[in-house]
């Protein structure tokens, strides 16, 4: 598929999202409830409880220092009580996505690589909210998330998205730019489509459909967050990848967080700190 020959279409991305990998139906629920409040947390618990990969990977996340548990948490239940019930949603819904996708599949695309800039993302995004006093676990989520839909067009789309590859390291442009010219559509549509079919909340619909251009009318706040929190992990380069091109950060997003330099460059510090113990906990298994 060369730029200029029959492209894709929105369309072609949600025809395709039937093929891809499922959620344990025990987080389709979690994603469900977070708008609701008569959730029972005990069944719920319950029910990730029969997931033992599950099970392993968030008690790994849940007991990492940076949440600070005084307690070891051997169970989800337990896992609940110390940290609440939406801290501990959101850190089982980042074991199991972190694990939902095959790798391998794209000639070029290095999925370790994919995932450690979403764990990044994610960890920058929780220190940011921390600062500003924003809900730190949909921070988290969100900064994992904000490029899910590259994953969708490489399990969806392979052979073409090695197409995509290939023309962002001949023109050196950006991953949206090398999308749209070599695809017709781009990861932000595909994220979109898939976080509709997950039943995500209106909220994190948003921030994956416009933490590229948190200035757009209705963009919402959490985008922006993300926004910032993406051009920083590019800028530390926490992902080590080959690639070192710094995203056009927007001065809205900037201003919108109304922080100092001096509270950023404590920020970066912790962002890295905070890192390497979500990376460690969420991709072991990924390697």
């Amino acid at each position: 598929m060369n730029p200029g020959q029959a492209q894709l279409t929105a369309d072609d991305i949600v025809a395709h999202l039937d093929d891809l990998p499922s959620l344990p139906v025990v987080v389709m629920e979690l994603l469900n409830s977070i708008d609701q409040e008569d959730v029972d947390i005990s069944v719920l618990a319950k029910k990730v409880s029969y997931d033992q990969a599950l099970t392993a990977k968030t008690l790994r996340l849940a007991n990492s220092s940076q949440y600070g548990l005084q307690v070891k948490a051997t169970t989800i239940q337990q896992a609940i009580t110390y940290l609440g019930f939406q801290t501990t949603r959101s850190l089982i819904m980042s074991a199991a996505i972190t694990g939902c996708f095959p790798e391998g599949r794209c000639a070029g695309f290095d999925d370790k690589e994919f995932w450690r800039h979403s764990v990044a993302t994610a960890a920058c995004a929780k220190v940011l909210a921390r600062q500003i006093r924003f809900n730190q676990d949909y921070a988290f989520t969100a900064g994992l998330l904000h490029n899910i839909g590259r994953l969708v067009l490489v399990s969806s789309f392979p052979e073409q998205y090695a197409q995509v590859i290939a023309y962002r390291a001949e023109h050196d442009c950006t991953v949206l730019e090398a999308e749209r010219t070599v695809l017709g559509v781009d990861h932000v549509q595909a994220g979109v489509a898939l976080a509709e079919r997950w039943n995500f909340s209106d909220t994190m619909r948003l921030a994956i459909g416009n933490y590229p251009t948190p200035e757009a009318p209705g963009a919402g706040f959490l985008a922006a967050l993300i926004h910032v929190a993406n051009a920083i992990v590019c800028a530390l380069d926490l992902a080590q990848s080959g690639d070192d091109m710094v995203p056009h950060v927007s001065l809205v997003a900037w201003n919108a967080l109304g922080l100092s330099e001096e509270t950023y460059l404590q920020l970066f510090r912790e962002t890295e700190l905070r890192y390497d113990e979500i990376t460690a906990a969420l991709l072991s298994q990924a390697g």
